[in-house]
């Protein structure tokens, strides 16, 4: 076997401008900020879902919506019925910790809102990394509108 046959290919050197330049597609999604909101049976807490992206699909390249852990499960209902993809799981609704007579705070425990976050803010990721969820409507709604029309027509975003 020739040496020529196993050459490495000589990379481009990177240039400093290359390696702070920002990406040439990102989609960055953080779930902040949770907070609870009402008392007794009213009681829920909703978290900031923050986007920065430069993919053109999205109409807007930064955008801060405040949701709750029932608008995931619309959005992860609305995907698995109008997309082809497999949608991720949502972690665990966390039954028992909504039980009465409990000695704790249940599901607004610190503890709990933070690994609830912690999941969610990775099952947002999963799905708007996907290119064909990028492409639906309902996702562009969970993403960017400060209302979810729980009424909307399903379908595709038109990039043109």
């Amino acid at each position: 076997m020739s040496s020529t046959a196993t050459a490495r290919i000589n990379p481009k050197k990177q240039t400093l401008e290359d390696a702070y330049s920002p990406p040439a597609n990102f989609l960055e999604i953080d779930l902040l900020d949770p907070q609870t909101h009402g008392v007794a049976k009213k009681r829920y807490t909703d978290y900031e879902v923050r986007m920065k992206t430069n993919l053109p699909v999205f109409k807007l390249r930064d955008s801060s919506v405040r949701r709750r852990y029932s608008d995931f499960e619309w959005l992860r209902n609305e995907l698995e019925r109008d997309s082809k993809i497999v949608v991720p799981p949502l972690p665990g609704k966390a039954l028992k910790r909504q039980l009465p007579f409990r000695g704790d705070d249940g599901i607004f425990e610190e503890d709990f809102i933070e690994e609830r976050r912690k999941g969610l803010e990775q099952f947002i990721n999963k799905v708007a990394g996907h290119p064909l969820a990028q492409n639906e409507k309902c996702l562009h709604m969970f993403l960017q509108e400060p209302v979810i029309d729980k009424n909307y027509v399903p379908g595709k975003i038109r990039t043109n």
